[in-house]
């Protein structure tokens, strides 16, 4: 990213160095089962590029599940972390059934050493969340996260089944479900970014499903395949006027994870996000054959891009993390571009995320597609932080900041 910096009174702090050795994974996402009852007219994973979907089975396996059990597990007592998320994936997770999910999430537990802490989430698109299904859920100690576009039908409107009838019914009675009688269990609600929508419309619609936690993301795209409706700086926009709705509420309403990581970047803080700064990227992929990949948003880019070659019953994970990709994911700004080496905000940025910075025949050493995006929204936070926070005084000697 290029531009003159984020001054405006809010000091921004030098990055990370590049892990001299690989970061262990602490955040595992399986793919339970591989196929959507759903048919979201915007899928990048089943409308997009990358087809090996098609090739691999519909479910993981009992003998997939227990296999990736005992490699989470390997690789717990390698590393010792005291705290694993394990996040069950789709597709539509559901489809392989609350028990099933009960089950592996169990197995894990069981075999990851003492004083590992394994955090497990769903994440549904809501329609097949019935009472029992949560019942099971909880009492497995696995808390269930929300895909929506909006807290709204019109929101939805591209949110249909394999016939084309509206997923909103179904969805907003499971989500409503969750938040009246499952609370504890509410993880929260993921949405995409639509700049065709009003953003505080949808911020509040999606508020009225009393979700905990919100992650507002941008649309996959890329150099060689733009986003829809990326024109200027419109998404950046939209998130900072939806940054401003959520700053000004007076209290947090909930929480959105962009918002509290571009604040905690700003301030010289950690924050662990795959859309800004630079922390080594620690994230790992099973798919329903046992594969190992790299995140899915990988496959907006091209066929293959997630791909490693691993799998499950032949690797451990310590070989994934070997890989050239999980290598470049960790090595902070040494794999950026030269542009974004060298530009004001590169230690809140982070480059934005990996999948956003592709190009056809010259892969990732890019800026981000939604590089002036970013830079609008960092900047936007900057100056709202710096009204909130004045800069120490300084003697006029030492003179200050402009």
């Amino acid at each position: 990213m290029g531009g003159d910096g984020v001054s405006h009174g809010v000091a921004v702090p030098v990055g990370p160095p590049a892990p001299a050795v690989p970061v262990p994974f602490r955040q595992f996402i399986v793919k339970v089962h591989g196929r959507c009852n759903l048919a979201c007219r915007y899928c990048y994973l089943y409308a997009g590029p990358d087809h090996t979907w098609r090739d691999r089975p519909a479910a993981a396996s009992a003998a997939v599940l227990e296999r990736t059990a005992t490699r989470i597990a390997e690789h717990a007592r390698t590393h010792g972390p005291t705290d694993l998320s394990l996040v069950l994936h789709g597709g539509e997770p559901l489809l392989a059934g609350a028990d099933t999910l009960a089950r592996f999430t169990a197995l894990v537990r069981a075999r990851v050493p003492d004083g590992t802490t394994v955090h497990a989430t769903v994440q549904t698109n809501a329609t097949l969340l019935t009472a029992s299904r949560l019942d099971a859920l909880a009492a497995a100690g696995i808390s269930v996260g929300i895909s929506l576009d909006g807290g709204l039908p019109g929101h939805n409107a591209r949110r249909v089944d394999h016939a084309g009838r509206p997923s909103w019914p179904a969805a907003s009675r499971g989500v409503r479900l969750l938040a009246d009688r499952f609370p504890a269990s509410y993880a929260g609600i993921l949405t995409v970014v639509d700049p065709t929508l009003d953003p505080v419309e949808t911020y509040d619609s999606l508020l009225a499903l009393r979700p905990p936690a919100l992650d507002l993301l941008l649309p996959h795209g890329n150099w060689s395949a733009p986003p829809p409706h990326h024109d200027g700086q419109r998404h950046g926009d939209w998130l900072c006027a939806v940054f401003d709705r959520w700053w000004r509420a007076g209290r947090r309403e909930a929480r959105v994870r962009l918002f509290e990581a571009c604040i905690a970047l700003l301030l010289g803080r950690p924050a662990a996000t795959e859309h800004l700064g630079l922390a080594p990227f620690e994230t790992v992929v099973v798919e329903t054959d046992g594969s190992i990949e790299q995140v899915d948003s990988l496959k907006s880019a091209y066929h293959g891009a997630a791909e490693t070659g691993l799998d499950v019953f032949r690797h451990p994970f310590d070989e994934a993390l070997c890989h050239p990709a999980v290598a470049a994911r960790q090595a902070g700004a040494d794999a950026l571009a030269a542009t974004c080496r060298a530009c004001p905000v590169l230690h809140v940025c982070g480059g934005g995320q990996y999948a956003h910075r592709y190009r056809a025949g010259h892969g990732f050493v890019h800026p981000s597609v939604y590089c002036t995006d970013l830079q609008r929204f960092i900047r936007h936070v900057a100056r709202r932080l710096t009204e909130e926070v004045p800069p120490p005084a300084t003697s006029s000697a030492e003179g200050g900041l402009p």
